[in-house]
């Protein structure tokens, strides 16, 4: 039987991952119990572990009614104060559930204990379970790292294969493609994207997961190199000398302001 990964909506805009085979399966980051008890049920599927990618509420506070309902289960996590996570995973760690290996990426910037899960060997191709490092069209706010942390996060995501899905957990793609216009306005794949974007949105499409390769191409946070985005960003901010790390930095900076 093949892997399937399916989004669990929470919250307003959270996604939950649930990835499944032969009748059991892994939550990603469940926020909130509730939706992921109605899906096992409705899928006719028994929870065997838990992955998380940071502390956020909207990632834990699901673990411990889940845990009521499968006590015995493994949770795994990043090093951080959320005591229910069993496995305390590091970059370059490995984890095998479902006959699946995943391998932990250090990914500091939104939070500093954020990892993902790359799974390169899924039935229809590789994927990265990013939570909230990696959004499509977009990256996440600077909580708790510094703009040369999340760079080099990024950077990490970037090396993958271009064919990875890309599982970030938020339904932020309209807004951040629009904002990614506004960087990039003579960008014709990001145009193409935003108005593909705007038509699942209205029909309750998800939007993610993503493929790195259109990620590349329409999503700013990942062209922090490119010269366009840089002329873009140095005039928004009135750089007139700058790295890689001032024009990702004032990016970022030019988002949450957005």
């Amino acid at each position: 039987m093949m892997l399937s990964i399916s989004p669990i909506s929470a919250f307003s805009d959270n996604y939950i991952w649930c990835v499944a085979r032969h009748g059991e399966a892994i939550i990603v980051d469940p926020g909130d119990a509730a939706p992921v008890l109605q899906h096992l049920k409705e899928m006719g599927l028994t929870l065997s572990a838990i992955i998380i990618t940071h502390h956020h509420y909207d990632h834990v506070n699901g673990i411990e009614l889940l845990l009521e309902h499968y006590p015995n289960i493994p949770v795994y996590g990043p090093e951080n104060q959320c005591a229910s996570i069993g496995y305390r995973l590091k970059h370059d760690d490995c984890i095998t559930l479902l006959n699946q290996t995943f391998k932990i990426l250090a990914v500091p910037g939104h939070t500093l204990d954020h990892i993902a899960y790359y799974l390169e060997d899924a039935d229809s191709g590789p994927a990265l379970f990013c939570g909230d490092t990696l959004f499509a069209g977009g990256c996440g706010r600077l909580f708790e790292g510094t703009p040369e942390q999340m760079l080099t996060s990024l950077g990490l995501i970037q090396a993958l294969p271009a064919n990875t899905a890309i599982y970030c957990a938020h339904e932020y793609t309209v807004n951040n493609l629009r904002f990614a216009r506004e960087v990039e306005p003579d960008n014709s794949e990001l145009l193409v994207r935003f108005e593909n974007a705007q038509a699942m949105r209205t029909d309750n499409i998800p939007t993610v997961p993503s493929k790195l390769a259109l990620e590349l191409l329409t999503n700013p946070f990942l062209r922090t190199d490119n010269s366009a985005v840089q002329e873009r960003v140095a005039t928004h901010a009135e750089l007139k000398y700058w790295n890689q790390n001032d024009i990702f930095a004032n990016l970022r900076a030019w988002k949450d302001d957005f």
